[in-house]
């Protein structure tokens, strides 16, 4: 089944799936992308280029609105990369998930009109590092190794938990998820049929 997708909550022209928006993405689109369950390459998409982006905007638009997904956006093929180490374990090959080429660059957009509403309304912390501009791990562990260093230089007390989230995304109730964000975040909690 199709996770819930958050509806965003728009002013009036304010189109979450425009040209220019298409027009970026399309550009660090990599054509060599594996193709998934929809049959749709990412060559394709760029060869269409200019002609092609006011359709695919009002194609992910209308989709977006009737919050309907076609059936083979849902579908995905899993594919086992070899990590290294013994093949016959299991733990030692990570799996790539193709999707559909389209439906990825929805999600795109999505996401980054969502990071750019919470952005310009200041919802992120400022300590957050990830899933933000300009931020990453390694500018995160920049800013533990400052806090450790003036701790050190000042002679105060530092005190830290560290705690690894690597299977948390699993162990989330994303229903549960969808109903906090829906608590005066302007977004609104929905599923994709």
């Amino acid at each position: 089944m199709f996770p819930s997708l958050l509806h965003l909550s728009r002013t009036e022209g304010d189109a979450v799936f425009c040209c220019f928006t298409h027009r970026k993405r399309l550009k660090t689109m990599g054509s060599n992308k594996s193709v998934g369950t929809d049959g749709i390459p990412t060559a394709i998409l760029k060869l269409g280029g200019e002609a092609m982006i006011p359709y695919l905007a009002r194609l992910l638009d209308i989709t977006f609105n009737n919050g309907t997904l076609p059936r083979e956006w849902k579908r995905a093929v899993v594919v086992p990369i070899h990590k290294g180490g013994d093949r016959s374990s299991a733990k030692n090959y990570r799996p790539v998930i193709l999707t559909s080429v389209v439906c990825k660059s929805m999600e795109h957009v999505i996401t980054g009109y969502i990071r750019q509403v919470w952005d310009d309304r200041d919802w992120f912390y400022e300590g957050q590092h990830v899933f933000r501009t300009g931020y990453s791990c390694e500018s995160q562990i920049i800013t533990v190794f400052q806090d450790i260093s003036d701790a050190l230089d000042e002679e105060t007390r530092l005190d830290m938990i560290i705690i690894d989230f690597s299977k948390a995304f699993d162990l989330v109730p994303h229903d549960r998820l969808l109903k906090i964000c829906s608590l005066g975040r302007g977004l609104k909690g929905g599923s994709m049929d």
